[in-house]
């Protein structure tokens, strides 16, 4: 059988070990490489030839839309698979993607059932599929068909120790100014005046943003019948004053807890840990944090 090469390229290093083991979990014979992004993928394609690129959109140095139009400029690489791994599924985006010559797409975030069906879908379109199964013990693929954990979490608790930067203990979470009670948090949240959406596999909530550092934001959202998981992958996005200005933070959910201390409480605080590494996000979210004290309409229940 011939082996199938997979490169997985995202500046996140906790989606790459993630996405790996998702991978490596289903196709025992797969062979998974990985770069930080645009530019380390460029080089590491143009020394060895790759199947499939599994790559993220905005990143540091060279995004994944770049790297795309790179790709399909080189004759080798026309007709390699390439899915675009991204939040941004706007019409304007996608549209970009496809004049680029993008395979297909996964949105973030995600279900290691989804991701696996679109790289199958992928190998099936360059007759590798068929192999790279029948190598696989019965175990491993009966396991994967049920399976609609995060592929951002990987449904394992040391999932988390990935995610944790090694150098230094996160940092708390700074309030905004006028910071809102828990009953103006509420009514805030009641009223529609949210400050962001948070995405997961279930669907997208609206949320209020009660206090943002650069590691985290704590959330206040409504409780509902698909209650969200610790440790499930997510994307915020987040819209800044009157320019509309929209960063999409990927991250997971570090901790859940009831609102108010009654166990009917219809209201959920969430923390969200970011692990993009983008310079421009990390920027985003500074002035982010600044206007939340000089601007009033950011503050939640304002």
């Amino acid at each position: 059988m011939s082996k199938v090469n997979v490169l997985v390229v995202d500046d996140a290093p906790f989606i790459r070990d993630l996405v790996r083991k998702c991978l490596r979990n289903a196709f025992p014979g797969m062979v998974i490489e990985d770069a930080v992004n645009g530019r380390k993928a460029m080089a590491m394609l143009a020394k060895e030839r790759f199947d499939l690129v599994l790559c993220d959109w905005e990143m540091p140095e060279m995004s994944g839309l770049e790297l795309l139009t790179w790709c399909r400029q080189q004759e080798e690489m026309k007709t390699m698979q390439f899915i675009m791994v991204t939040s941004r599924g706007d019409k304007e985006n996608v549209i970009q993607a496809i004049q680029a010559g993008v395979s297909d797409f996964v949105g973030k975030p995600f279900t290691n059932e989804q991701l696996l069906t679109k790289v199958k879908k992928s190998l099936t379109k360059i007759g590798k599929l068929d192999s790279l199964m029948s190598s696989a013990p019965a175990r491993v693929n009966s396991a994967f068909a049920n399976d609609s954990l995060s592929a951002l979490t990987g449904g394992r608790p040391e999932a988390a120790k990935v995610a944790a930067p090694a150098a230094a203990a996160p940092t708390a979470a700074k309030p905004l100014i006028n910071a809102p009670k828990p009953q103006s948090a509420v009514a805030s949240a009641q009223a529609g005046r949210g400050q962001g959406q948070l995405r997961l596999s279930s669907g997208t909530q609206p949320c209020v943003i009660k206090a943002l550092s650069l590691k985290e934001a704590l959330l206040v959202v409504r409780r509902s019948a698909n209650l969200p998981q610790v440790l499930e992958g997510a994307v915020l996005d987040l819209e800044q004053g009157e320019n509309a200005e929209v960063a999409r933070l990927n991250g997971y959910l570090h901790a859940i807890a009831a609102l108010e201390p009654k166990p009917e409480s219809d209201w959920l605080q969430l923390t969200f840990k970011f692990v993009d590494q983008d310079a421009q996000k990390l920027d985003y979210l500074s002035r982010l944090i600044a206007r939340g004290t000089t601007q009033k309409h950011f503050t939640p229940g304002a």
